[in-house]
């Protein structure tokens, strides 16, 4: 027997998934452990082990392999707490990081935030400038040395560092993408004074044109690099020590995943793991269930994701935004809000009723949790509104106070507005369900998608209380809560998922048409890259799949789009099918007759990706039909539910999840309580258990309500 595990390390909760190669699925929760997260881990892993009927040392000598996601290093940058680590650079561009190009005026900055331009500051420094050195050197765009590197400077340079304090240096040279030559010469010169300096060089990490964003990219994975390497060290020593016979694996970004020893390296392409672990697992239940179009969105304690699915791929990204600053890796698009469960729900200034950013969290969390929580949140709501059981969460194991609930909703939200707690309560069941439809308005029409072509899967430990709610305010018709043994620990099923995926990519700008061999070279070298880096992960892999692509703009614009490259030797038909699809793609996004070919199209950077296939990967199993659609036979009683403060509380039937079968069918309102998570059937919508145990909710007045 070989098993897969997907472990899921989120702000609240940790969760796993674990497949064998005879179909067996199973899912486990448990609280996260901050600080020490790994804790939290062997948590979840002995629950699994507690399922198989075996002991921790036993599942893990037998399991393929483990595939870790993790928001540490995402939460790490976003809060700042990160260590100080030092900056070289080529002499005269040390400022380039505090300027930050006009790009600090709107990067990650919200609409209304844009419309103030004189109050915008540049005032998210990634690090002093004492600790901002420069090294006399410089090398020219055709990737020619044409001042040598002053290894005398560079050492006094790297001294001052290291006497501040410094255990990790970021460096970034001007062109170096072209020729790292002196890059590699100034990591061995750290070497020569501190062999266990953490080093990191921006033509490893983001070998791109633009001297801001690769700056920003390098420094930001210098400043989470050393974590992670010590985080995933003891992880594995840990699971080691417990037999673990398979390698470790961390999800990145780009939604397929690395050797834990590997990550360290591109510490920065990890800070979006568990972001894209649900995309990756809407990509292969959607597989079987034949959707190709598919909204995901994930409600977990802390935030709420979303992503796309087009035509079964993916949408990628080439960038991503985290404190006002460009992250240079290759990703998969995700948005994220801080409107989850535990999101905090507040008044600002004038009175009016806010959820999130903030959270709860693991610690203390919601109020309900009785762990010293006294501000409301979306699960204290969802209690006192009756969708979630007194009992508690995770079949109890997870108590909850209604009266802690009833306390914190009532004097921070009710009596200052002049509600009633259930008022208030259904306020903010209200204002949640909006501000995420608002999300997925950006995420999928301002794409220049129509929802209503898409099926929206919903999961997390909070998504299907909320789904039918969201999935209203954008003309959603069919929400689909993957349930069966998976539930919440959806993000989890998605990185037992994952393949293994590595990125190569060089900036090289020319304009098209280019030298096809030129071209060629480039995709050659970057092949060879990714070839070397698969062989490096320790797994047999099924096979291997290489993609090639370019970023191509219009010259004189910014805007660059990622265009599919075909396999095989280049030659100039090729190229023009390249910018073909370049200015199809282009139509798409930024509309018809949007382009000017006359303008000249420019090849910016050349990218290869390559995809290592595991060999097996997990799927829901069928379940047992039902006799009759009546789902009675589920039914376990009733209990008032407030959906809509105008109806107010409707006495709602209440079903057990395990009870139910394929083909069973619910009339709304109503409650279907699974081991990990709630779903509301809302009223006016049915609810269907499909072959796999999946529940979907159509409106019955989907269209006219669209």
């Amino acid at each position: 027997m070989a098993y897969v595990i997907g472990v899921d390390v989120g702000g609240t909760f940790t969760d796993a998934v674990l497949d064998d190669d005879a179909g067996t699925v199973l899912a486990a929760k448990s609280p996260s452990t901050p600080p020490d997260y790994s804790r939290g881990v062997l948590d979840v892993l002995e629950l699994l082990a507690e399922q198989l009927g075996k002991p921790l040392k036993e599942m893990l000598a037998d399991t393929h392999h483990i595939a870790h996601g993790t928001t540490s290093s995402l939460n790490a940058l976003v809060m700042g707490n990160v260590p100080p680590v030092g900056f070289l650079t080529t002499k005269g561009h040390r400022d380039s990081i505090f300027i930050m190009n006009v790009e600090g005026r709107y990067l990650g900055r919200s609409p209304h935030e844009l419309q103030n331009v004189l109050a915008q500051a540049k005032n998210h420094t990634l690090l002093p400038k004492r600790l901002a050195l420069e090294v006399t050197e410089r090398i020219d765009r055709d990737g020619n040395v044409v001042v040598g590197l002053d290894e005398d400077e560079a050492r006094s340079a790297i001294r001052t560092l290291l006497a501040d304090g410094v255990r990790a240096i970021a460096v970034s040279l001007l062109w170096s993408f072209r020729n790292p030559v002196h890059e590699r010469r100034l990591r061995e010169l750290v070497a020569e004074q501190d062999p266990g300096v953490f080093v990191a060089l921006s033509s490893e990490v983001s070998p791109r044109i633009r001297e801001f964003a690769r700056n920003a990219t390098t420094i930001m994975s210098t400043q989470i690099g050393p974590g992670l390497r010590d985080y995933l060290t003891t992880l594995e020593d840990t699971l080691r020590e417990n037999d673990l016979a398979g390698p470790l694996l961390v999800m990145q970004s780009n939604g397929g995943a690395v050797a834990a020893k590997e990550a360290p390296a591109t510490a920065i392409s990890t800070v979006g793991s568990v972001l894209t672990g649900g995309v990756v697992g809407s990509v292969a239940l959607g597989r079987q269930l034949g959707h190709r179009n598919i909204i995901s969105t994930d409600v977990g304690g802390t935030t709420f994701l979303a992503g796309l699915v087009v035509d079964g791929e993916p949408v990628r990204d080439t960038t991503t935004v985290i404190n006002h600053h460009p992250i240079n890796v290759p990703t998969l698009r995700v948005d994220a809000i801080g409107s989850g469960g535990g999101a905090i729900a507040w008044l600002d200034a004038g009175g009016n009723l806010r959820i999130g950013p903030r959270s709860a969290q693991a610690v203390p969390g919601p109020a309900c949790y009785g762990n010293g929580g006294t501000e409301p949140t979306n699960t204290d709501a969802n209690l006192v509104l009756g969708i979630l059981p007194e009992r508690g969460l995770l079949g109890g194991r997870k108590p909850l106070s209604l009266d802690l609930a009833r306390q914190a909703i009532d004097t921070q939200i009710a009596k200052p507005l002049g509600l009633s707690v259930e008022e208030a309560a259904a306020a903010i069941y209200t204002v949640q369900n909006a501000q995420t439809g608002d999300l997925l308005r950006k995420t999928v029409v301002e794409a220049g998608h129509d929802p209503r072509e898409f099926v929206l899967y919903a999961f997390g430990g909070a998504g299907p209380a909320h789904c039918a709610g969201y999935a209203a305010e954008v003309g959603v018709d069919e929400v689909v809560v993957p349930l069966g043994p998976v539930a919440s620990a959806f993000s989890a099923y998605g990185l037992a998922s994952s393949d293994i995926a590595l990125a190569a990519e060089l900036s090289d700008p020319t304009v098209v048409p280019f030298d096809p061999e030129r071209a060629e070279q480039n995709f050659r070298d970057l092949e060879k890259q990714v070839r070397e880096g698969l062989d490096r992960q320790g797994v047999r892999f099924d096979t291997v799949e290489v993609h090639r692509e370019i970023d191509m703009r219009y010259s004189m614009q910014l805007a660059e789009v990622t265009t599919p490259v075909a396999g095989g030797t280049l030659d100039m038909a090729a190229i023009e099918k390249a910018a073909a699809a370049f200015e199809e793609r282009y139509a798409a996004l930024y509309g018809k007759d949007a382009g000017f070919r006359e303008a000249g199209i420019q090849a910016i950077t050349f990218r290869v990706r390559g995809i290592g296939v595991l060999p097996f990967s997990p799927e829901l199993p069928a379940i047992p039909a039902a006799a009759s659609p009546d789902p009675a036979v589920a039914r376990v009683g009733h209990r008032p539910v407030c959906l809509d403060a105008a109806t107010g509380y409707v006495d709602t039937p209440v079903y057990d999840y395990r009870e139910l079968r394929a083909g069973h069918e619910l009339a709304g309102p109503a409650i279907v309580e699974v081991p990990t998570t709630t779903v509301v059937v809302p009223a006016g919508a049915t609810g269907t258990v499909d072959s796999l145990g999946n529940l979907t909710i159509r409106r019955t007045s989907a269209r006219s309500a669209s």
